[in-house]
């Protein structure tokens, strides 16, 4: 092989490398990007976007020689300034264009020791340029090869645990999140360039002198990866005590509305009581109306009384105070905003069912079916609430139309809140909340949520099992 054909052969590989590491980076940002449907021609876009972000730079510093540092700064400044444009926040893109490229640079570093020593062993005791040449392409390959299936494996790693859970990202938090790979970032750069020190035509390679580094260099590697893995991990299990603290506090909310509420009850079931005593005096005030022939006054009389018990009776009955309370405010809620309210809701017989678990899913459910309906601009609007009972299960069932249309969570299997969310697709609507408050109930039961979508009609089934009698 001639000096030439190495050149050549060199910076083809190397050609290849940009676009597998863009492809990598795509696929890396991917399921972050805020999108309808997978191949969608948008989504489709927005793919090519971050691919030709690293490759045209990269392609443009093999020919222009601008540095690594630099190209790799560029990618970055790039991806964070599209960040809107591909649905994603700015924190979020700059966070995992840095942890890519960290990754990338500790996985170099981690085959540094590889390429040392299989470098001397392949052109050592070779004679002629063109044998030393060819093992030294050889090399070349083999070595870009490793680097590249160790760097898929370690991104498919923090790829995987980014995925557990959804996080949040903050001016403070991304400090906290770049410390690491940021500074993993300046070691491997620092270290690359006393790794090999040049002496006019004289070159010196570190590991020579010291050749236990040939161990110690991967070692600091890997501890590096492990530092951005334990921070990600530790940040994760921060964000999901304060996601269980919102849910839980959004759960006693709503238990301390629905016991205001019943407390209310109470007083209108006192009124009853008290007009029921009363009912004598008002028959009376009747009679006398009667006997004065004053009949115009007691139409209006009776017409008040029958005002004054329709304002303590229940519409809808479902079998339990709690549900009966949340059911009818739901129903009145639904009438003021021109919504048609149909419930065949009956509440369980079985007593190992507690009355507010079962409340709060009910008041989840009809509060978005509310929330869907008044979104919409035109079409029929209603809302639909039934339930039914098979031997130890529970079925809760809501149907309402919408507009628009329902993205699913990959990891939850619930809709992504269409309100306004925080980075990387945090919910920060009580809308969010909600849904993951009935599926949390229904947990408690050894249940399951159904959601299911058919043209414009939105419907969630809830299924519970009896509890055990402790």
């Amino acid at each position: 092989m001639s000096e030439a054909s190495f050149t050549l052969f060199q910076n083809t590989v190397v050609g290849i490398e940009v676009i597998l590491y863009a492809c990598c980076l795509t696929a890396f940002f991917c399921p972050y990007m805020a999108g309808r449907k997978r191949g969608h021609p948008a989504d489709i876009i927005k793919m090519l976007t971050v691919f030709a972000s690293y490759s045209i730079i990269y392609f443009f510093n093999m020919a222009v020689s601008m540095g690594a540092l630099v190209s790799m700064f560029s990618v970055i400044v790039l991806l964070t300034l599209t960040a809107k444009y591909l649905g994603m926040e700015r924190e979020s893109a700059l966070f995992m264009g840095v942890v890519f490229f960290c990754i990338r640079n500790l996985s170099s570093l981690a085959v540094a020791s590889v390429n040392f020593y299989t470098g001397r062993h392949l052109v050592k005791g070779e004679e002629g340029v063109e044998r030393v040449l060819r093992n030294a392409a050889l090399n070349f390959c083999l070595v870009e090869l490793l680097q590249l299936v160790l760097f898929s494996a370690l991104m498919y790693m923090v790829a995987r645990q980014l995925r557990k859970c959804r996080m949040g990202l903050h001016i403070r938090e991304l400090c906290y999140l770049l410390l690491t790979p940021v500074t993993g970032i300046l070691f491997v750069n620092i270290l690359f360039r006393i790794l090999i020190v040049t002496a006019g035509e004289l070159s010196i390679q570190l590991y020579e002198q010291y050749p236990v580094l040939i161990g110690i260099v991967p070692v600091a590697a890997a501890l590096f990866y492990a530092g951005i893995l334990v921070t990600i991990i530790s940040y994760q299990k921060m964000m999901g005590l304060q996601e269980e603290k919102e849910r839980y506090f959004v759960e006693q909310q709503q238990v301390h509305a629905i016991q205001e509420r019943m407390a209310e009850v109470d007083q209108f079931y006192d009124g009853i009581r008290r007009m029921k005593h009363e009912m004598k005096n008002h028959l009376t005030n009747i009679k006398g109306l009667l006997e004065s022939g004053d009949y115009g006054g007691m139409g209006q009389y009776i017409s008040r009384m029958d005002e004054s018990m329709d304002a303590f009776e229940f519409s809808i009955k479902t079998g339990n105070a709690v549900t009966d309370v949340i059911v009818n405010d739901r129903q009145k809620a639904a009438e003021k905003q021109g919504i048609r309210f149909r419930s065949e809701f009956t509440y369980p017989e079985s007593e190992r069912y507690d009355a507010y678990d079962i409340g709060i899913i009910v008041n989840n459910l009809l509060q978005n079916a509310l929330e869907a309906c008044g979104k919409m601009r035109q079409g029929g609007r209603y809302i639909f609430i039934s339930s039914r009972q098979r031997r130890k299960f529970f079925l809760i069932e809501v149907r309402n139309p919408f507009e628009g249309e329902i993205i699913m969570d990959a990891d939850t299997n619930l809709p992504i809140s269409t309100k306004e969310e925080e980075p990387f697709g945090r919910q920060g609507s009580m809308h969010g909340i909600g849904l993951s408050n009935v599926k949390r109930e229904a947990e408690k039961y050894m249940g399951d949520v159904d959601i299911r979508v058919k043209k414009n009609e939105f419907s969630v089934t809830v299924m519970l099992q009896e509890r055990r009698q402790v």
